[in-house]
């Protein structure tokens, strides 16, 4: 049985700018957030608090934070990969925080340099700081196909360390297909994992869309109870300008998909259409979204047949 309702957790503005070759001005973060917050998102990523010198394109999330205009329903969260970004975060008054691990050890070690073991180990006073300060972590675990580096990862590694995030006080864990190689059934399997050591409720779908499998890994992660997606305004993230690599599953496909299977999100189309038709004019490029391209056409005929 599909649930009633979903859901839809917006990373554009972080996991989806990340990536790119060149950084986008904060002034552009703010907007993109603001028409996100408009369009009945209630759950934000926002920015990243990691060290510039490496993720150069979350410089000034703290401006941005501050800048924004907010939505009272509106979650706004960032990523706080350590204590100084944990620190960082309050000072600019995030309303949760989110921390990253991986199922693979060679990308923790490829990613953030340490072992899976280490990466948990960062995570505590970074936790421990959110709990002294009344702040929702959301954890992350990266790599739950495949990776890289070590190829193949098995669900029961995927499900030791969600239990671990979780045991260590994340609200909600969500399982990243961070090469985009998943299947239904593999995912199934995933799900079945992770849903042994931690309620479903409190597990998050994130599936990146290389191979053009995210939809149909959405729609089998609903049928396995899974209630809440990650996805990007116009399909951003990921490696988005590397052949056949799109990236994070689009919003509006997301979105589109919900609509069709009668699933509430309370996000309107049309207004998550302005955030994209906006980032992506912005970026100087095309959405990756095929709900949002054919959606943007119709837009067009409708409104030229209208004389407006």
């Amino acid at each position: 049985m599909l649930p009633e309702s979903v859901r839809i957790v917006e990373v554009g503005a972080r996991d989806g700018l990340q990536n790119l070759p060149t950084p986008t001005s904060p002034e552009t973060r703010v907007q993109l957030v603001n028409l996100l917050s408009q369009s009945g998102l209630r759950h934000i990523e926002t920015g990243s608090f990691v060290s510039t010198e490496y993720v150069p394109q979350m410089a000034d999330s703290d401006k941005v934070f501050q800048t924004i205009k907010r939505q009272c329903d509106v979650v706004y969260t960032a990523l706080t990969p350590n204590l100084r970004g944990m620190e960082d975060a309050l000072k600019a008054g995030v309303d949760e925080a989110a921390v990253f691990a991986s199922a693979s050890e060679g990308f923790s070690q490829k990613n953030i340099n340490c072992s899976i073991a280490e990466s948990l180990k960062r995570f505590e006073p970074v936790l421990e700081l959110a709990r002294r300060s009344n702040i929702p972590v959301r954890g992350y675990v990266s790599c739950i196909i495949s990776c890289p580096y070590d190829g193949a990862i098995t669900p029961q590694q995927v499900a030791e360390v969600t239990k671990a995030l979780y045991q260590m006080g994340c609200y909600e864990v969500s399982l990243g297909d961070t090469v985009g190689t998943g299947t239904p059934l593999r995912v199934k399997r995933v799900l079945e994992a992770c849903g042994r050591e931690v309620p479903m409720e409190h597990l998050a779908a994130h599936y990146h869309n290389t191979y053009g499998q995210a939809l149909t890994n959405i729609y089998a992660s609903l049928e396995e109870g899974l209630t809440v997606v990650d996805s990007a305004v116009a399909g951003l993230g990921g490696c988005p300008y590397a052949p056949g690599a799109s990236g994070n599953v689009a919003t509006e496909d997301v979105l589109y998909l919900m609509a069709g299977l009668n699933i509430k999100t309370g996000v309107q189309m049309d207004r998550l259409l302005e955030a994209s038709t906006f980032i992506c004019h912005q970026l100087g490029i095309r959405s990756y979204s095929n709900a949002g391209l054919a959606l943007q056409q119709d837009r067009i005929k409708y409104d030229a047949a209208l004389g407006t």
